[in-house]
């Protein structure tokens, strides 16, 4: 905030902010101050729309001519790979259906945990429907466009504001990170315990990095990050998208929530890895050795590589990882691999495009008319307007 004379006073966290509340998405005018914030562009945020832009068709037509290009190179190798698919057990396929889909709740109450934090209560139910038609944006458009069209969703169904809302979705993600880091780093040790391959420590050390980075990322958000947008010259509605935004940041992370998030956080990854390893399991390959460890580090590998935004959902990026890491690290060959990456993948993006599809055709939410009845409550420390 600025005082009298024009310095600046840096602004605790929890401080009282204004009741601007911008709504508005890149490249949409912003709110002006004590305006009511405007709903995002309904045309702009369309899925369709996004399906037909020319980034969205190259990000998807590029993976898979690479794609084909890798299956016409190994073409021998890999004609075995459809029928060691169809030789999977169904039942232990089944299962990680099972697994991979009830790791859809537990989001839904981490985030719901988080908006609370920031004052918005939501249903476990509501906030998992939301996050479930995000992973659909995510899986047939690139970019993570799904982790802003999910705060969309939020915001035309509730009086949520949209940046706290990116501040929630933010939180989110570096628990994630953290998540996949410490047990990758913890899986890899055990998996590897008799030697690490080159390749990996490489892995290793990126990964030790990545979580200091967020680390030291976190810390000057937390202690400069408002003094650091004051003292740039930026709109002052800029200045309140970031008040609200990292209220969102560390509202989401109450004290008292800590061991809950941090329970749910690593409940979430474990069905990532426990879907790979019924994968594997399913497959029943005699010279593949995976174990439960293993699992979990190509699993985390897997989800990290998602990240990438090149391409929906990682697509040909995460295939690659996953394949070169079974088969250079585990010693797996490249035929088995292949099946475990394209049955896996089966479960986590083909069945999300086509019950998310279903889902998003059924939904009242991404017309706006799937109202949440949970109140709004400023958070602790702030003010809202009489």
């Amino acid at each position: 905030m600025a005082d009298g004379t024009g310095g600046h006073v840096p602004s605790d966290p929890m401080e009282a902010i204004p009741t601007l509340d911008p709504r508005a998405l890149p490249g949409m005018p912003p709110a002006l101050p004590n305006d009511v914030e405007r709903e995002p562009d309904a045309e702009q945020m369309s899925i369709a729309r996004r399906l037909r832009q020319p980034r969205t068709i190259i990000s998807i037509a590029v993976p898979l001519a690479v794609i084909a290009i890798f299956v016409a190179l190994n073409g021998k190798q890999l004609a075995t790979v459809p029928g060691l698919v169809l030789a999977a057990n169904p039942l232990l396929v089944l299962l990680a259906f099972v697994v991979f889909y009830a790791g859809f709740p537990l989001r839904g109450k981490r985030w719901a945990l988080l908006l609370q934090g920031t004052g918005l209560r939501i249903g476990t139910k509501d906030s998992t429907e939301i996050i479930f038609l995000s992973w659909l944006v995510n899986c047939v458009v690139p970019a993570k466009l799904g982790d802003v069209y999910r705060a969309y969703l939020l915001k035309i169904n509730s009086t949520a504001s949209l940046s706290r809302t990116f501040g929630t979705v933010f939180i989110e993600r570096v628990l994630d990170v953290f998540a996949i880091a410490l047990l990758g780093l913890a899986a890899g040790y055990w998996s590897f315990r008799s030697g690490l391959p080159a390749a990996i420590q490489v892995v290793f050390g990126i990964g030790v990095v990545v979580v200091a980075v967020l680390a030291v990322g976190l810390f000057t958000m937390r202690n400069f990050g408002r003094q650091i947008i004051v003292a740039l010259p930026l709109p002052h509605q800029v200045r309140d998208l970031y008040d609200r935004f990292e209220e969102g940041v560390f509202g989401a992370l109450a004290a008292r929530q800590l061991p809950s998030l941090g329970l749910l956080t690593g409940l979430i990854w474990m069905t990532e890895a426990l879907r790979l390893f019924l994968v594997v399991q399913a497959l029943g390959f005699a010279d593949v050795s995976l174990g439960l460890s293993g699992a979990v580090f190509v699993a985390l590998i897997g989800s990290l590589l998602t990240a990438v935004p090149l391409s929906p959902a990682g697509l040909g990026i995460v295939e690659a990882g996953v394949v070169g890491v079974l088969h250079v690290a585990y010693g797996v060959p490249l035929p088995e691999a292949t099946a475990i990456a394209l049955l896996d993948r089966v479960i986590s993006v083909f069945s999300i495009i086509v019950f998310g599809s279903i889902a998003y055709a059924i939904s009242p939410k991404p017309r706006g008319l799937g109202r949440i009845p949970g109140p709004v409550e400023a958070p602790t420390g702030t003010t809202t307007p009489a």
